[in-house]
């Protein structure tokens, strides 16, 4: 499903994140950006060995914030590596996970990137509840391109139709209001 916020596009589809043909992907990174498992691992497996060593000169990434490398054997010429918070249930993680979203964009329209698409971050293995994943990551896109039309498309991309269904319904909320 597609929405017009602020002049940009915002899509909505169930997917396989690796196969989009994006200028930056985001990979739901863990704070070493060293790899691991769910979406991170699947970028790292499909973008090659040359990530993981890219990745290894940042010296990691605090939760909230977001870092840049070549997306070396993607389709998507970069990686954006934001790292989400795993949930507790308290106000400091939904600022969090704003600011990795936030964090992604700012270094998309810093490197004159167009289009970007994310995860769900922090959904996975970080315990996120996805229905407020969902409105928190809409609610900080949808902020976020209110002041900075550059960014033309932003997608996100879910795995599985529970994920898209739950993003959805957090669209109806936020983008259709």
């Amino acid at each position: 499903m597609r929405f017009l916020v602020h002049g940009s596009q915002v899509e909505l589809i169930e997917g396989d994140l690796v196969t989009q043909d994006v200028d930056a992907l985001v990979n739901a990174a863990n704070s070493s950006l060293l790899g691991g498992g769910g979406v991170d691992g699947a970028i790292h497996r499909a973008a090659g060995p040359e990530l993981l060593a890219a990745c290894r000169t940042l010296g990691g990434c605090p939760t909230g914030e977001a870092r840049l490398t070549p997306g070396f054997n993607l389709k998507a010429r970069f990686v954006i590596h934001a790292v989400g918070p795993v949930y507790h249930g308290h106000p400091r993680d939904a600022e969090l996970l704003a600011a990795a979203h936030h964090s992604s964009l700012e270094l998309a329209r810093e490197h004159k990137l167009r289009s970007i698409a994310f995860p769900a971050i922090s959904t996975g293995a970080y315990g996120y509840p996805i229905d407020e994943a969902g409105e928190i990551a809409l609610e900080a896109v949808q902020r976020y391109l209110r002041s900075h039309p550059e960014i033309a498309l932003v997608r996100f991309v879910l795995w599985g139709e529970p994920a898209l269904a739950a993003y959805l319904g957090a669209a109806q909320k936020v983008l259709a209001a």
